[in-house]
C-alpha cells in the first residue's frame, strides 16, 4: 500500500525558512513526477514544484527563486526548501506522486505570521 506522509510545517515569520519532507512509501510503478502543491482557505489547490522523472524541475511563479523542490532516492523523500517566506504562502501543503495514479499525502499546514 502506498503511503506519502508530510511533515515540517508550522508557524514561521515572513522572511522566515521551512523545508517540508514527503516519506514515499509502498511500491509506485512507473513514476512520472514528484511535487508538492497547496491550497489556502477559500482558494483552488495550485501546483507549487514538480520534479519530473527526468529530472527538470517547475514552479509558479510566486515561489520562484524562493522554493527548491528535491529528490533523495535512497530515502524515497520529496522535499521543498522554502526561504523568504510570506503570509501568502500560508496554505495545507500536500505532496503529490504521478504513476499510473495519483497519490496525495494527507497535508502539512504552513502558516506565515506577518
Amino acid at each position: 500500500q502506498v503511503q506519502l506522509v508530510e511533515s515540517g510545517g508550522g508557524l514561521v515569520q515572513a522572511g522566515g525558512s521551512l523545508r517540508l519532507s514527503c516519506a514515499v512509501s509502498g511500491s509506485i510503478f512507473s513514476i512520472n513526477g514528484m511535487g508538492w502543491y497547496r491550497q489556502a482557505i477559500g482558494k483552488q489547490r495550485e501546483l507549487v514544484a514538480e520534479l519530473t522523472s527526468g529530472g527538470k524541475t517547475r514552479y509558479v511563479d510566486s515561489v520562484k527563486g524562493r522554493f527548491t523542490i528535491s529528490r533523495d532516492n535512497v530515502k524515497n523523500t520529496v522535499y521543498l526548501q522554502m526561504n523568504s517566506l510570506k503570509p501568502e504562502d500560508t496554505a495545507v501543503y500536500y505532496c503529490n506522486v504521478k504513476g499510473l495514479r495519483d497519490y496525495w499525502g494527507k497535508g502539512t499546514l504552513v502558516t506565515v505570521s506577518s
